[in-house]
């Protein structure tokens, strides 16, 4: 399985008009499918502060999906980038405000580390809005390094990260 986490915490421009984040995500999906990058299962919207000043921009969205795709890794990656500039993403600092972010968390459990990709995501066990989308679509998902499984992670979570985390819908 191959499982990519989407957010945003800004509107993006899609096809030249202004798309708020949960619009972008599904357009996204959409336009992902045209790149032989198949959505199998998306989890709920899920809401968490921005990081790591709150007050200084907008929540984010966040939701994580599993996908098919016969891309190598790295060519996976170089599609998810092109269709985050698609939608507006420009390079910027670290933790800016973004209108789409698009990561390969896990592909197919490889460990993997070159100058551009690392995988499993090498911050993902730490992220509350990465890993309860990520349970609710893979609950018997484990860590392919330390082989720590997705409810063991969560429980090692800072409670201070979650509970400010906010469900918001279902399905996206």
């Amino acid at each position: 399985m191959i499982y990519v986490a989407l957010g945003a915490n800004m509107d993006a421009t899609f096809e030249g008009q202004p798309t708020p984040p949960h619009r972008s995500f599904h357009k996204a999906i959409d336009v992902l499918r045209t790149r032989g990058v198949h959505t199998n299962t998306v989890s709920s919207l899920w809401k968490s502060p921005a990081w790591p000043d709150p007050s200084a921009q907008p929540p984010y969205l966040n939701a994580v999906i599993e996908i098919e795709t016969k891309l190598a890794p790295q060519k996976l990656l170089q599609v998810l980038k092109t269709v985050e500039r698609e939608f507006g993403r420009k390079p910027s600092v670290r933790n800016a405000p973004r209108p789409l972010d698009l990561d390969i968390l896990d592909y197919r459990r490889e460990v993997l580390e070159t100058r551009t990709l690392i995988l499993p995501h090498p911050r993902m066990c730490e992220r509350s809005f990465v890993l309860f989308p990520l349970q609710e679509i893979a609950s018997n998902w484990a860590d392919p390094i330390k082989n720590r499984t997705i409810a063991d992670w969560i429980a090692r979570l800072d409670l201070a990260d979650v509970a400010p985390l906010e469900r918001l819908s279902p399905v996206i």
